[in-house]
C-alpha cells in the first residue's frame, strides 16, 4: 500500500480495521467471536515473517490451537495473510516443518504494532521482519501474471542453516536471503551452502542476497548481493 501522510495514515488504518472486524469478519465468525478476533489480528501482525506455532497463538489470545488455525484461514480468505510452507526435500526429518506467515499489508501491520511513521520503524524491533514481509509480497506480486508460476517454500534445518525463500520450478531451486543490512557479507551467504550441502544432487541455482544496498555486488562465485528495489 502506497504511505499515507502521517497525520492521515492513523485513521485511515483505524477506519480501515474497524470496519473490516466490525462488518467483514463479523459476518464469517461466531456472534462471540468478533471481539476477541481483534485482538488476534493484532498478535498476527508481530508474528510476520516468523514460523507459525498454533499453541502460542491460542495461549497468547486465551483461544485454542484450533481456534487460532481457524482464524488463521479466516484472514487467509479475507486476503490479510499469506503462508509460505516449509521445503522437505528427502530429509524431512531433520527440516523445519512449519509454515512461515506474512502479513499481507506492511502499512496496516505497523498500524497495529503501533509505529506511526517510516522514522520510527527504523529503530523499531519490527524493522527486519517488516523488511521481509515487504520483499515476501513483491515476490508474490512479480508470479502472479506468469501462468507457470515458481513454488515458493522456506527453508530451515534444526542444525541452524536456513533460507528465508525457496523457489522451485522445472526441478530447480531458486534461493533468496532477505538482509536488512547495507553491507552484506560472505557470512551472510552461509544459509546458501548449507542448502547445497544437504542436496549435493539438487540443481540450485545462484543465491541473490536482497538487501538494501546500492549497487549489485558479488559475494561468493555463486551468490551476490541485489539491490531491494530492483527487484
Amino acid at each position: 500500500m502506497d504511505t499515507l501522510p502521517e497525520d492521515l495514515g492513523e485513521d485511515f488504518f483505524s477506519a480501515y480495521l474497524r470496519t473490516y472486524v466490525e462488518r467483514d469478519v463479523r459476518l464469517m465468525l461466531e456472534a462471540d467471536d468478533w471481539q476477541q478476533f481483534g485482538r488476534f489480528v493484532q498478535l498476527v501482525a508481530v508474528l510476520s515473517a516468523q514460523e507459525i506455532n498454533f499453541s502460542q497463538l491460542g495461549r497468547e489470545v486465551g483461544i485454542t490451537p484450533q481456534t487460532g488455525k481457524r482464524w488463521l484461514g479466516v484472514l487467509k480468505a479475507t486476503f490479510q495473510w499469506f503462508e509460505v510452507p516449509a521445503y522437505h526435500g528427502n530429509t524431512i526429518k531433520k527440516i523445519s516443518s512449519k509454515l512461515k506467515g506474512y502479513f499481507a499489508d506492511t502499512g496496516l501491520a505497523c498500524h497495529l504494532n503501533r509505529i506511526s511513521s517510516p522514522k520510527a520503524l527504523g529503530g523499531h524491533p519490527m524493522t527486519g521482519s517488516s523488511f521481509e514481509t515487504a520483499i515476501a509480497s513483491e515476490i508474490r506480486k512479480l508470479m502472479s501474471p506468469l501462468s507457470r508460476k515458481a513454488v515458493v517454500y522456506h527453508w530451515r534445518v534444526h542444525s541452524g542453516g536456513a533460507v528465508d525463500f525457496l523457489l522451485e520450478r522445472d526441478g530447480i531451486l531458486y534461493p533468496l536471503e532477505v538482509k536488512l543490512t547495507s553491507r552484506p557479507t560472505r557470512k551472510d551467504t552461509k544459509g546458501f551452502k548449507a542448502l547445497r550441502e544437504h542436496y549435493p544432487q539438487q540443481t540450485i541455482a545462484p543465491g541473490p542476497i536482497i538487501s538494501p544496498t546500492e549497487k549489485f555486488e558479488q559475494l561468493t562465485e555463486q551468490d551476490y548481493v541485489v539491490p531491494w528495489d530492483m527487484i
